[in-house]
């Protein structure tokens, strides 16, 4: 298989319109647009019945005592664990292409719901466990959303976009599933992969 990205390079840095959080001109933090980017894939093996799509970042500091902290920076010695911003099952084998914008038109305040969509059925990413307890942003997070790694980490984090193409048409997963639970249930029904990635920094010295 393989798999493209409108707008961007394998590799290379993700366009800012793609992230929830960008530098701004003054300060350390500022929302971006949180637009999901337009992908299509090709090369698909015979016997594909449906697609799953994730997003992860597993650059993630595996402790938040330092993140977003002035006179902090988080250290890349620190273990790191993954972050995922898009989790999309039950894609129709006769689907080959997302649009741009399919998985997000923008930030939502406490989530856009997950469940059944015209383009699959999304579960929840990990953005619902970052904002929980937050009175204004607290909620499930379904479909799409960004990079918007901590601006004083050390390193440039690393964003992997894979389409599996699967033997079956349907995973039965719980209500609000979780990347753990789509990887969990697509094991020993991959018949292809393809993966893409960009980079993302929000620490301005880097």
């Amino acid at each position: 298989m393989k798999l493209s990205i409108e707008g961007w390079d394998d590799g290379a840095p993700i366009p800012i319109k793609f992230a929830f959080g960008k530098i701004p001109a003054e300060g350390r933090f500022e929302t971006s647009d949180n637009i999901s980017p337009a992908l299509s894939w090709s090369d698909v093996p015979a016997g594909t019945k449906s697609f799953t799509l994730i997003c992860h970042d597993p650059d993630v500091p595996s402790s938040g005592e330092d993140v977003n902290i002035e006179g902090k920076t988080v250290p890349a010695s620190l273990p790191r664990v993954d972050f995922y911003h898009w989790v999309l099952v039950n894609i129709p084998a006769t689907t080959t292409s997302l649009a741009e914008g399919a998985g997000s038109t923008g930030i939502t305040p406490k989530g856009k719901p997950a469940g059944v969509k015209a383009h699959g059925e999304t579960g929840i990413n990990s953005y619902t466990d970052w904002f929980a307890g937050d009175a204004d942003m607290g909620g499930n997070y379904g479909d799409y959303d960004g990079p918007c790694p901590p601006w004083n980490d050390s390193i440039i984090h690393h964003y992997h976009f894979t389409v599996y193409a699967l033997d079956t048409d349907k995973l039965d997963l719980p209500e609000n599933f979780t990347g753990p639970d789509a990887l969990a249930a697509i094991e020993g029904h991959v018949l292809d992969k393809a993966s893409y990635m960009g980079t993302y920094t929000m620490n301005r010295d880097l």
